[in-house]
């Protein structure tokens, strides 16, 4: 039977085949079982190992966690178009991998003495380009345990009322039936929402579809939480060890998003197994350990990524109740065990001076009880202004990078933007750097040094620059459209007049074909 009617009426969608709207959520839907012979039975792929806690975690009962992974190279997004509209639009954290899928992960164990093994034990994961962790895990929770109990039937029910859901739409409430539930969302950054449930069916609100609570994930190294932002921002290689997947993929993920709305651009993965493909790569001695987040479990990892600079143990998270203790950073030669206590393990000396202020206004919170939603938006907050208070100036030196207007003429060449200049941007830090917005002391110059030799800061001038190209273009169409094509062609002789024609012609169909491509 069909959902209710949406909260805002959808703009009409272009006809779409069966398994399309499917398509736009999810690339597939896989579930892993454990055989006494195969071990995690699901094709040739290292999801089955993914989909699975190791065996040291200890995961009774139902577990929620995820994973990332790299496409194969030559395969296709079953996404295709449907979200190239959606990408332009988002922001930088809501936009899709183009060569990774996410894996989200609903496992559950628990005995069954009818089962050789002793346990029934089976992953429910879902497959998707789209990095919206809190709204998978919410779909999830809906849909797992309806399908432990009454198997492929629902399943396949399932897929049929996501494939009635409308694409993604940013800044748009979804509402999406789910198996007699309907989800609200928006697919946004900073607006939650709330909506009035429909009488008929049970209502869940999403006030977020990707964020993760951020004061839970750091709270067991809360203390150390300026430094982890410098060296996620400077995309330094690291691991967290934990001892279950659901809290090494969360701390990944809070790792991640802490420099938003900057870009992450290195390599992540939530949860990490000697199975993976890429073990030895990122495992090798012989040369540096690649810009990456590893979240892992498996004690073996302590011994195998010992001579990794950074490295954050976490133990059992505790309640956002809790106190943390005050713990000092800690030298990798005292890691030898996955056992060994809860801290951040590392030589890095941060580049800014330790901002008091956040910490004992997190510790008033737990003193007084503040709900985990407040400090959860607290320290939200404090990452955002310290993120942007780095990246306005930034943000101004390559604005300035632009052609001025008047330089742009219908019948030439879009002018080209100067050039990064590192020394010159370093000189434009004296009178507007972070000062102007920020009140940390210390060596912003070494910082800034340091990151502009960072795959985030060259992942995040390309886009610029390629928004600013785009730019460049729109004003040199307009030019040419409000050009005087007559009065133009009187002053220049026949042969200069073709070359200008041809000139218009070929602007027009470059144009052109742009404008098909965003519309397909």
């Amino acid at each position: 039977a069909p959902g209710p009617p949406a909260l805002e009426e959808p703009e009409q969608e272009p006809l779409l085949l069966p398994w399309d709207r499917f398509s736009s959520w999810l690339h597939c839907i896989c579930v892993v079982g454990f055989d006494l012979e195969l071990g995690q039975a699901v094709e040739k792929t290292s999801i089955c190992y993914l989909s699975f806690p190791d065996s040291n975690s200890g995961c009774l009962g139902d577990t929620q966690f995820c994973f990332r992974f790299r496409q194969a190279a030559g395969s296709k997004s079953s996404l295709g178009c449907f979200l190239d509209h959606f990408d332009r639009d988002a922001p930088v954290c809501l936009k899709r991998d183009q060569g990774y899928y996410y894996g989200y992960v609903y496992f559950r164990q628990v005995r069954d003495k009818t089962l050789k093994r002793g346990y029934f034990q089976k992953s429910l994961v879902l497959i998707s380009k789209l990095p919206y962790v809190t709204f998978f895990h919410s779909l999830l929770k809906l849909i797992a345990p309806e399908y432990f109990e009454k198997q492929e039937p629902f399943l396949e029910a399932a897929c049929n009322d996501i494939d009635r859901w409308p694409t993604p739409c940013p800044g748009k409430i979804l509402t999406l039936p789910i198996m007699g539930v309907v989800m609200k969302v928006t697919v946004f950054f900073f607006f939650p929402f709330f909506a009035r449930c429909h009488d008929s069916l049970v209502s869940i609100v999403l006030p977020t579809v990707h964020e993760v609570d951020l004061f839970r994930c750091f709270h067991p190294v809360f203390f150390h939480i300026q430094m982890l932002w410098e060296l996620v921002l400077l995309s330094e290689a690291l691991v967290v060890m934990a001892p279950s997947p659901a809290e090494s993929s969360d701390t990944v993920l809070a790792l991640v998003s802490c420099i938003s709305p900057l870009r992450y651009c290195s390599d992540f993965r939530p949860y990490f197994t000697i199975h993976d493909s890429e073990f030895k790569e990122y495992t090798t001695r012989t040369q540096a350990p690649p810009s990456v987040i590893l979240g892992v479990t498996n004690p073996f990892f302590a011994k195998t990524l010992q001579h990794w600079p950074h490295i954050i143990r976490i133990g059992d998270m505790k309640q956002a109740g809790e106190m943390a203790k005050q713990m000092k950073v800690k030298k990798l030669k005292n890691l030898k065990t996955l056992d060994s206590k809860p801290g951040v393990y590392t030589a890095y000396k941060p580049f800014l001076n330790k901002d008091e202020d956040i910490i004992k206004q997190l510790q008033k919170g737990v003193q007084q009880k503040r709900p985990s939603a407040a400090q959860n938006a607290i320290l939200r907050r404090y990452f955002l202004e310290l993120t942007q208070s780095f990246i306005i100036p930034l943000e101004r030196y390559v604005a300035s990078l632009m052609p001025l207007q008047k330089s742009i003429s219908p019948w030439k060449s879009p002018p080209q933007l100067r050039p990064f200049n590192q020394e010159e941007f370093m000189k434009t830090l004296e009178k507007a750097g972070p000062q102007l917005t920020s009140r940390l002391k210390g060596d912003w110059i070494g910082l800034y040094r340091q990151f502009l030799r960072s795959p985030n800061f060259d992942g995040w001038f390309r886009n610029r620059r390629k928004e600013m190209m785009q730019k460049l273009e729109a004003l040199h169409l307009e030019a040419l459209c409000e050009e005087d094509l007559q009065l133009r062609i009187q002053k220049h002789t026949e042969v200069e007049t073709v070359d200008l024609v041809l000139k218009l012609k070929e602007k027009l169909v470059s144009t052109a074909l742009i404008l098909w491509a965003i519309k397909k």
